[in-house]
């Protein structure tokens, strides 16, 4: 038996392979795919990319042709010698061999992944309960899958088949079972009339919809759950605390979710994909309850903030008691702070100088320079020259040492806080919360707790220091930002939203004011030293999850929100300068150069506009970014990971210069850092979801250490130094030392 393929544009056939009798004997689904062969005489066969580039590995577009394989079309009279036709087949090389996907005309990108409707009708064909299926994209933005069973099925058992059988990116929107396919005369698939079936398939939800009632949503929210996520029937019901994205789910399974919740609740529920992100299962059900009732959602709103506010003191009464491990070495809080300098992620540094008396010099810079390093005291050698690649010595080998762990009890994805003092045998201390409520003080030299606070509620947010360097502040779940001493952990000041905190703070090293984000869809700046609220500002749409950014020249404040707005406010009185509309989710958070503000997007770019609001460019990944761009302090170059599983490196003019596939997705914020043994060499730290810490070559993307953890980590490394801190899901906060080893 022969496969044969061809156009008749080339006068039909122009490769052959010969099936082998074991793929012919091998059992059904075994081997899927059978590759296109070889040329036949005269015969010129090339894969190109979309833009026209020959491809030897990966997927792109069959081109036919050759010297003696002419064949004129239309009104042609003469032809280019050599001329190759484009066949509108969309293929893919694969260990020397071409396996064809399907029709280019059915490659459609979602999710920002590249993918053929065929695909999806191949696999679902085979399915054991399916007699039939066909796939449409609907108004370019719904892939709905029509089946017809071989015997009755219920639509849950359907979806798990395609769950096991199908990449997460590619299931369907929508499932419709149909009783048989509607044909063209030639007696195809009627894809038009598939369109107009689903069309008057949704006019009749809409006709049927019923007001939702508390209790049976509760249920449809449990069976919906755990439908989505592949959990079985029979497991137990869900708790009102379970979080979507930390009971196994991503992005593609929450915005199904979010659409089939939408179903059932029979219309579009404004703010339900960011609770489904960010909030409890609880929240879910609240939200959609508001959504769909009006009176529903005045009662929640006269209850939640008093409820909210006698819970928060609550708290602050009950952890007063705060457990202090090294209570007897822990120092009184002085009323002059010494020098000090803040590391967070996305190599943020917060510099602040003291100068005798009351003037104090501080500063936010985007990562260590030698320079730097060598004022606050961090022992770096080799000259100063220009900057350099690193090559990795065949003689010498960087390893990640692991130095010491500290148990939060449950997963941890904040982002450790590192301060490092000026005063005379300080070794640094790390601050970061957990989801366990705790937030620990700990000494980077050796690990041990210097104090230990309960708080509300968990902890996602990344901590900051105050502009003085007197006191820490960290968002909880509770709604509060709680402002505590940083020397022993005690209460100062407790301020209330009126949602979740899970913005991280950053503080304002002109007028020291802190501003954090809720999911009360409102920022707030906040006056450490009065506690007082200087003025708040509505985000016009969407909870705050992404962390503030504060630019100096101009005096700006950035804020972006999960309904897809990004923002530029006046830091002094609140007032939006401007805002733009981006359309889609934003988890990453701002960050800004003298020039520049970036951002990066679920829609899979990263955006770059001016201090005014005016789009640059944006700069295309192949998956959702929830990472933060992170700017090189020698360069100013921008690194940040995406779901697609690389982490890009490109210019400030959005010009690629390397990009490097780790094993999973990269929700982490990268940090780039000189390396400290030679000075004129930048690294960079990354972390992928699977566990996985590398450290690249900042330069040349090249893969110089990395090592596994024992979970999955969100949270983004920072280091000082040779010491590398990270948080995971395994309830561990890890320090790791950079350790040079020689061959």
């Amino acid at each position: 038996m022969f496969n044969l393929y061809g156009i008749t544009e080339v006068s039909s056939w122009a490769t052959y392979f010969e099936v082998p009798e074991a793929m012919l004997e091998s059992s059904v689904g075994a081997n899927d795919s059978v590759p296109l062969g070889d040329p036949l005489d005269e015969t010129m066969i090339e894969v190109r990319n979309d833009d026209g580039v020959l491809v030897e590995k990966g997927e792109g577009q069959v081109y036919l042709g050759g010297r003696q394989r002419v064949c004129f079309l239309d009104d042609e009279m003469t032809l280019p010698y050599g001329t190759m036709r484009r066949t509108g087949d969309w293929v893919k090389i694969q260990d020397g061999n071409i396996f064809f996907i399907g029709r280019k005309d059915n490659q459609i990108k979602r999710h920002g992944k590249r993918l053929n409707t065929e695909y999806i009708q191949q696999v679902v064909d085979k399915l054991e309960p399916v007699d039939s299926c066909a796939v449409v994209w609907y108004r370019a933005k719904q892939l709905v899958l029509f089946v017809v069973l071989k015997k009755p099925l219920e639509k849950k058992s359907l979806w798990r088949y395609l769950q096991a059988h199908l990449l997460s990116y590619t299931l369907p929107d929508d499932l419709v079972v149909v009783d048989r396919m509607p044909l063209t005369t030639h007696g195809k698939i009627d894809h038009s009339r598939l369109n107009v079936i689903y069309c008057e398939h949704l006019q009749q939800k809409m006709d049927l919809k019923l007001p939702v009632l508390p209790d049976d949503l509760w249920c449809n929210l449990q069976d919906l759950w755990k439908s989505v996520l592949g959990l079985p029937e029979e497991c137990s019901d869900i708790s009102e605390d379970s979080v979507f994205l930390l009971s196994g789910g991503d992005s593609l399974k929450a915005m199904r979710f979010h659409e089939e919740v939408e179903k059932v609740a029979g219309r579009s529920v404004p703010g339900l994909l960011e609770v489904i992100l960010s909030d409890t299962f609880l929240d879910i059900h609240r939200c959609i309850l508001r959504g769909t009732s009006p009176v529903m959602e005045n009662l929640q709103d006269q209850t939640s903030v008093n409820a909210t506010e006698s819970h928060i003191q609550h708290i602050v009464d009950v952890t007063e008691n705060y457990l202090v491990k090294r209570k007897a070495e822990a120092p009184t809080l002085q009323m002059d702070a010494p020098s000090f300098v803040s590391l967070s992620r996305g190599n943020r540094l917060f510099l602040n100088v003291c100068r005798g008396g009351p003037d104090q010099k501080c500063e936010v810079i985007h990562g260590l320079s030698p320079d730097l390093l060598q004022f606050i005291g961090c022992n770096i050698s080799g000259p100063k020259r220009q900057r350099t690649k690193l090559t990795p010595s065949p003689e010498q080998v960087i390893t990640l040492q692991e130095r010491w762990t500290s148990d939060t009890g449950k997963c941890v994805d904040a982002s450790p806080l590192l301060v490092i003092s000026s005063e005379k045998d300080s070794t640094g201390t790390v601050y970061i919360g957990s989801h366990s409520h705790r937030l620990q003080a700990l000494d980077l030299d050796t690990g041990a707790v210097l104090w230990e606070r309960i708080l509300g509620d968990r902890i996602e947010s990344s901590a900051a220091v105050s502009k003085c360097g007197k006191f820490i502040l960290v968002g909880c779940y509770d709604g509060a930002v709680y402002v505590l001493r940083r020397r022993s952990g005690e209460t100062h000041w407790v301020f209330t939203t009126g949602s979740a905190v899970k913005s991280s703070p950053a503080v304002d090293p002109v007028s020291g004011l802190a501003f954090i984000g809720s999911h009360d869809q409102y920022l707030y700046a906040l006056d450490i030293n009065v506690k007082q609220c200087v003025w708040k500002a509505h985000c016009q749409g969407g909870a705050v999850f992404s962390s503030p950014c504060v630019s100096t020249s101009p005096h700006h404040l950035y804020v972006a929100t999960l309904g897809g707005r990004l923002l530029a406010l006046d830091p002094v009185t609140g007032k939006n300068l401007w805002m733009i509309d981006m359309g889609k989710p934003m988890f990453s958070s701002p960050t800004c150069n003298q020039h520049h503000v970036f951002i990066g997007c679920v829609d899979a770019n990263l955006y770059c506009f001016t201090h005014m609001g005016e789009k640059l460019w944006q700069f295309p990944s192949d998956g959702p970014i929830f990472s933060t761009p992170c700017m090189s302090p020698l360069s100013e170059h921008i690194t940040f990971g995406s779901h697609d599983s690389f982490i890009y490196c490109c210019t400030a003019e959005a010009e690629l210069l390397w990009k490097y596939k780790t094993s999973s997705q990269v929700y982490a914020t990268p940090f780039t850092f000189p390396n400290p043994h030679t000075g004129n060499a930048e690294l960079l730290a990354a972390a992928s979801t699977d566990g996985n810490v590398w450290i690249l070559d900042a330069l040349s993307g090249l893969l110089v250490s990395h090592c596994a953890l024992g979970g999955e980590v969100f949270s983004s490394p920072v280091l000082y130094g040779t010491r590398l801190v990270v948080g995971c899901r395994n309830n561990l906060v890890y320090c790791f030392d950079l350790i040079w080893n020689e061959k």
